[in-house]
């Protein structure tokens, strides 16, 4: 059978167990994303069982479903990270020997006098910070002074939070351009992300006009030899950001899971042929880097009402993909990512049910089944699966 379209969604974060380099990266071995999602009452997804989530390798919450729908495998990240842009980069077929550069103790005085001069304005806080904290702690002073509130994270990012009545977002995003071209070398961090908020103190608010400024991926990925070859490339939520454009034909902003789900459902009656490479952040950034279970739980389940409907919505020459690009156990300590096995689900009328594919060394695998299913040459450290689960 001929398959004309991939649909491939990240679930951001969502992973399935620590991985055995953990401690590495400052993890516990008992990190587990999935597990601890799965404590809670509101934790649904007959969907994702049946298509064999609780059957991965390594998985030991849930019932294993009797005759899966799909082919699935656990895929441990082979690249030096645990972060978005490190690991949809080697989902796209990039694996990444050197970790991005992070700053547990704020960027050097250098970086900030740059930064300084650039914006025309000083800058508060510089420290690894809570999103949501970081704009309640700082949010007054830079009403009061015009300073722009700049932090990082565990990750390696740079992010400049402003209220939209003192900087409006388009002048917000000028300064993370600005940003983007003086952190480059040794201070090439993954991504500069612009960060508006509104309201007043105690009451302040992120608003879904965050934008990522992400480096090109150092290499060709899949997405450029899809692009390349003719087909489209079709990115929706933060996939774009995460390439820089590169390899993208045409871009979908989304605000919410649902709303990202709605915008895949909607595609699926388009004719195009090619990749939609999807990205459902809400899991990461609002629950997991929040330590929120119960919120989690509830955003999983109401994607499994959304997969529901979107499996019955495929056409024949369609594969479905579901995957993650890291962990983010809600119940680890501090507020960060986590180094997880990810799981791997494929689906579609040309794909074999059922078959265990074990564990996989690398996110990248994805990229060359990917290579294969679409028949365009690709060289990755991966290596496909598709022969061995492909109808025919």
């Amino acid at each position: 059978m001929i398959i004309n379209r991939v649909f491939l969604l990240v679930l951001d974060s969502f992973g399935i167990g620590a991985e055995p380099d953990a401690g590495e990266f400052g993890d516990a071995a008992s990190v587990n994303t999935l597990a601890s999602v799965a404590t809670s009452d509101k934790f649904s997804v007959p969907n994702l069982k049946k298509l064999g989530l609780f059957n991965i390798e390594g998985v030991t919450v849930g019932e294993k479903d009797g005759a899966p729908s799909a082919s699935f495998a656990r895929l441990r990240e082979s690249s030096k990270g645990k972060d978005t842009t490190i690991g949809h980069w080697e989902i796209a077929g990039l694996v990444s020997d050197k970790p991005l550069p992070t700053y547990p103790d704020g960027f050097p005085p250098e970086v900030i006098e740059k930064l300084e001069a650039a914006f025309g304005r000083k800058v508060l806080c510089n420290k690894p910070y809570s999103g949501t904290q970081v704009i309640q702690d700082y949010g007054q002073e830079h009403m009061e002074t015009g300073a722009l509130i700049v932090y990082t994270s565990a990750d390696s990012v740079l992010q400049i939070a402003a209220h939209e009545d003192v900087v409006p977002v388009e002048q917000l995003y000028d300064y993370c351009r600005k940003a983007r071209s003086i952190m480059t070398g040794e201070h090439s961090v993954g991504r500069i992300i612009a960060r508006p908020f509104v309201g007043a103190y105690p009451n302040f608010e992120r608003t879904p006009r965050r934008h990522d400024y992400s480096m090109e991926p150092p290499g060709e990925t899949i997405l450029d030899l899809l692009k390349m070859s003719g087909n489209s490339v079709v990115s929706v939520g933060k996939i774009n950001d995460i390439f820089a454009g590169k390899g993208i034909s045409r871009h979908i902003a989304i605000e919410n899971n649902i709303d990202g789900m709605n915008k895949v459902l909607s595609e699926v009656d388009r004719d195009f042929f090619g990749l939609c490479f999807v990205n459902l952040v809400d899991f990461d950034m609002k629950y997991g880097h929040r330590r929120d279970v119960e919120g989690y739980a509830q955003a999983l389940t109401d994607f499994d009402k959304q997969l529901g409907e979107l499996l019955g919505k495929l056409k024949r020459n369609d594969v479905l993909i579901i995957t993650a690009d890291h962990g983010c156990d809600p119940r680890g300590a501090g507020t960060d990512h986590t180094r997880e096995y990810v799981p791997m689900l494929i689906y579609g009328e040309g794909v074999k049910p059922g078959i265990d594919l074990g564990t996989r060394e690398t996110f990248a695998d994805i990229a060359a089944t990917i290579s294969k299913i679409m028949r365009i040459p690709y060289k990755t450290p991966g290596k496909s699966f598709w022969d061995l689960v492909k109808n025919g």
